[in-house]
């Protein structure tokens, strides 16, 4: 056999022995890709995503897009192959496994946890909207999550309502664990709080509740390293009540990041006029309940999947502007945003016309 011909089948050997093996190499890592997008004044799976009844609403048009990052799953194992050429794809991202899944995290676990983030993000988004229609909304501190095993098991409710740590008012979730903290471990705190059946039987009967019930805790120390710190074993969360109601109707979406997106939706259908003035805007982020937007995970798998559907405006968490600047889809401009005061002007000047006076985001920003 001339050696030519030897060596090119020798190379050819070893590209297929390099091939089968990095087929079979597990590696760990997950891969990131544009997800759906959907419009938030517009119907999926054949309904409206937001349904308003009890109050007025009035036509929108164009898109207020929120958007999505498809991940691999949990269990899924990429192989040597797959991981490069993610790597080399322009719009996917290969990421340590453990950025997506942490501490062995389980994809059922994940799943949950970005299900009740999704719901959190919801009454968030209800209740910035409306405060920013000036439309009174009722909120309370309640017991949102109770440890298992932990001291408050048994004694607190998921659903039960905070009213007093010691005899000292609790207004904010935070407040909770200021007072616990101010224990030492093992010694007892006082909670005052409404049962969380006697809160849903007031809700339902529109009255307030009038039955309190003091609670007894015996603290424990924190696992944290270093100085422990005295806890009981629960997370605390805020719950409202609102003068009518809105749905948000969306499936198989999960995490907190179409915050921004579902608030301005709300709006837009309580208040006469378009916000998008008939333009395609897609955006991201959280939002709490002053209307403070937060940064989100994926944010070039956003960008990517808006600009595919049609989007020409992208209204981008102030933290993320950075990253998303830094590789922008052609045809998209990237809205710098901080709060849902500064979405409302942006929708302002990209349906007026004045989009020169538009935030936009830098690389620096």
């Amino acid at each position: 056999m001339p050696r030519r011909t030897a060596t090119m089948l020798a190379s050819t050997l070893m590209l297929i022995a390099l091939l089968c093996a990095g087929v079979f190499i597990k590696v760990p890592y997950a891969e990131m890709s544009p997800g759906p997008t959907v419009n938030t004044l517009g119907d999926h799976g054949g309904e409206p995503v937001l349904q308003i009844s009890g109050r007025k609403t009035y036509p929108t048009s164009g898109h207020l897009n929120m958007t999505t990052v498809r991940v691999t799953s949990a269990d899924y194992k990429m192989n040597l192959v797959e991981a490069v050429y993610g790597w080399l794809a322009h719009d996917n991202k290969v990421v340590p496994h453990d950025t997506l899944y942490p501490d062995g995290k389980t994809e059922e676990q994940s799943t949950q946890e970005n299900a009740e983030e999704f719901s959190q993000s919801q009454e968030s988004a209800k209740v910035a909207a409306l405060k920013e229609l000036h439309v009174p909304v009722r909120s309370w501190v309640i017991v949102s999550t109770v440890v298992k095993d932990s001291p408050a098991e048994g004694k607190l409710h998921a659903g039960d309502v905070v009213k007093a740590v010691d005899g000292t008012a609790v207004k904010a979730p935070g407040d909770v664990a200021k007072l616990v903290t101010k224990h030492k471990p093992g010694e007892d705190v006082v909670f005052t709080v409404v049962p969380a059946k006697e809160q849903a039987a007031a809700e339902k009967a529109n009255r307030p509740a009038t039955k309190t019930e003091k609670v007894t805790i015996t603290t424990r120390a924190s696992d944290d390293e270093g100085e422990k710190r005295a806890i009981v074993g629960i997370a605390a969360g805020t719950d409202h009540t609102f003068p009518f109601t809105v749905d948000i109707k969306l499936a198989d979406v999960g995490g907190p990041s179409a915050g921004l997106m579902f608030a301005l939706g709300i709006y837009d259908k309580l208040t006469p006029g378009s916000l998008t003035g008939g333009t395609f805007v897609a955006g991201t982020g959280t939002i709490d309940d002053e209307g403070k937007v937060g940064p989100i995970g994926g944010i070039e798998m956003k960008t990517v999947g808006a600009r595919d559907k049609g989007a020409q405006y992208f209204l981008t968490p102030a933290d993320n502007c950075a990253a998303a600047a830094k590789d922008t889809p052609g045809g998209l401009t990237l809205v710098k945003v901080k709060t849902i005061d500064d979405a409302l002007g942006a929708l302002k000047d990209i349906r007026e016309g004045r989009t020169s006076d538009l935030p936009k985001c830098t690389t620096k920003g």
